[in-house]
Formats: C-alpha cells, structure tokens, sequence
C-alpha cells in the first residue's frame, strides 16, 4: 500500500526589528500554544511571497508601518494536522517597523507581542529552526552587533 504524499502548504512571514538608541530590538510573537516566533501565514492565490510577508506582519501585529528589507531564509518542517501529514514551508524576510505599538491578533490566536533584545529574543523563541532565522536577520540588520567576535 503506498503512502500519502504530504500536503504542501507555503507561508511568509517576517522578522521585524527597529532601532531603539541605535540598537536593534526584535519583535516575537505568541501563539496560543503559549510558543514564540514570528509573525507568518499562508500566501494567498496570486500573492507575492513579500506581500503575504507584510501582510500578515501588519495583520497579526497590527505594524502599520513597515519596510520589506531583504529575504532571510527558507525554513521547513512536517507536522500532523487532523490526521494528513503536512509539509510547511515558510519564507521570512527582514522587515523593519517604523512604530513601536503593536496590537496582537487574538482572534487568530496571538496572545502577546514583544519587543526584545537579539539575546532575549534567541533565548525566548520556541524552535530552533526560527532561531537560525533570527540569527541570520540579525546579521542582516545594519549597524547590529555581531553575535561573534
């Protein structure tokens, strides 16, 4: 008996940073299973994988004012979803926010938002994966701090 073939289901998202006295601060949502990461969904029919990432930053943050900088990475994973095995794969870019106010998306499930230093935001996400990303985003940010000497 063959296996099912996974279903495929593509996501954007983004992680977003400001500059708080000249360094850079990074913004960590929580979903309702109490996890850490970035604010990410599904593209939608005809949209560009930057503009699902804006999107959905400005939906589940309510960011108004943000700036795409550059793609970061691709990350994937599998995951059971009512009993059909799914693989995610999940785009995110560099955004930076103009604002500092945020606004949770509780109807889709996210409880809190947050604004934190690379080194409380490496310690605070859930997966490892989504470290590697910040990781690279904070590379990325200009005029950040290098995380090795």
């Amino acid at each position: 008996m063959a296996r099912a073939r996974p279903k495929r289901e593509t996501s954007a998202g983004g992680v977003v940073y400001r500059l708080m006295s000249g360094h850079p601060v990074f913004l960590l949502i929580r979903d309702s299973y109490r996890n850490w990461g970035f604010p990410k969904g599904h593209v939608e029919a005809n949209e560009a994988l930057e503009g699902t990432a804006l999107r959905e930053v400005a939906e589940e943050t309510g960011l108004q004012h943000l700036t795409l900088v550059a793609p970061i990475d691709t990350i994937d994973w599998y995951f059971r979803f009512r009993g059909r095995l799914i693989h995610k794969v999940c785009h995110f870019f560099l955004i930076e926010s103009g604002t500092a106010a945020t606004s949770p998306q509780r109807e889709e499930g996210i409880t809190a938002c947050r604004w934190l230093s690379l080194d409380e935001a490496l310690g605070r996400v859930s997966y490892e994966n989504a470290r590697e990303v910040l990781v690279h985003a904070a590379e990325m940010v200009p005029h950040s701090e290098r995380l090795t000497s």
